[in-house]
């Protein structure tokens, strides 16, 4: 539900055909069956433009939708977004934005306390897309007025957003204890401690597995692009020159394996995370589960929760590599 590219590409790059090739057959390779395109922020008509290409892709099936993380976040909470190309969520440019996708926007990360924070989320669930309260410095109550406007999720919890404090309890709190919410985590050992994902994912929230991937996942170590950014990924870690993190190299099967061996989750919980829960977030009611009708995704698992061969919509595929 939150990747931003893989195999050396990015779903921002110029080229979106041969970046979301490259992206797919990555993850595919690691066991993602269904993935969401997530773009970081860009100046809006180069985001408009790579939205409606990506939009082509979605109606396809190479994709089952667009997720924008940006450009209506805290710049106080930026993390690895550009401070220059962020704004208020104005009701015109959600709008233009929102048709750019023709309907495949089903996801938008917003912080709710900028100006016009809480319209725009009800902007978003109107047409139809989860509203994912995240990098933000929105209070408790106010991440609690987010989610009566209508926000259902939380962009990876704990990470670009305002810390737990005992008098300021933050939107953490406020998105964990709700059990209508989908709470993502990145379960890689760089964004959260794995007491931390087990915390998370033991809440009355729905636990949602993410990567929030960068190109470097599935490729070497080097230097790369995140957005406008300049990203250095050494050690297995994706940073910027300040040593802000800046997304992860990470696969949703390297992400089930860290929660269940590291975190001590019980399997058929990271499994869930990983399957079901990400499909109702966004209301993929042919997914996620294996039952009758249903559209024909599994992934074999071997020793280690290692994935040996992956079914995707009926055909086999052999996966390398893991």
């Amino acid at each position: 539900m939150h990747t931003h590219g893989g195999g050396g590409s990015s779903f921002n790059d110029a080229d979106t055909a041969v970046a979301v090739a490259r992206i797919t057959a990555t993850h595919r390779a690691h066991g993602t069956t269904t993935m969401l395109a997530s773009l970081v922020t860009g100046p809006i008509d180069e985001f408009d433009q790579t939205i409606s290409a990506l939009a082509g892709l979605v109606a396809t099936g190479v994709l089952a939708g667009i997720h924008l993380e940006g450009p209506w976040l805290s710049p106080v909470h930026r993390g690895a977004h550009d401070e220059n190309l962020l704004r208020v969520p104005d009701a015109e440019s959600v709008d233009r934005l929102m048709h750019a996708g023709r309907g495949t926007v089903r996801m938008v990360t917003i912080a709710p306390e900028l100006e016009g924070g809480l319209a725009a989320v009800r902007q978003i669930v109107g047409f139809g897309a989860v509203a994912a309260v995240g990098h933000t410095d929105a209070n408790y109550d106010m991440t609690r007025q987010a989610i009566a406007a209508g926000a259902t999720a939380g962009t990876h919890v704990f990470n670009a957003m305002r810390q737990i404090h005992h008098r300021l309890p933050g939107p953490a709190l406020a998105l964990l204890e709700d059990p209508a919410v989908f709470a993502e985590l990145i379960a890689d050992g760089v964004h959260l401690h794995p007491d931390i994902v087990r915390f998370i994912i033991e809440s009355p929230s729905r636990p949602v597995l993410v990567t929030d991937a960068m190109a470097a996942a599935g490729a070497d170590e080097g230097d790369y692009k995140l957005g406008a950014l300049d990203v250095r990924v050494s050690s297995g870690q994706a940073r910027l020159a300040d040593g802000t993190i800046a997304g992860s190299v990470l696969t949703l099967s390297d992400a089930v394996r860290y929660a269940v061996h590291t975190a001590g989750v019980p399997t058929e919980v990271a499994v869930r995370a990983a399957t079901q829960n990400p499909a109702d977030m966004i209301g993929l009611v042919d997914r996620g589960r294996l039952a009758a009708g249903n559209r024909a995704d599994l992934n074999v698992l071997g020793a280690g929760l290692r994935v040996t061969a992956t079914l995707q919509a009926g055909r086999w595929v052999t996966c390398v590599g893991d």
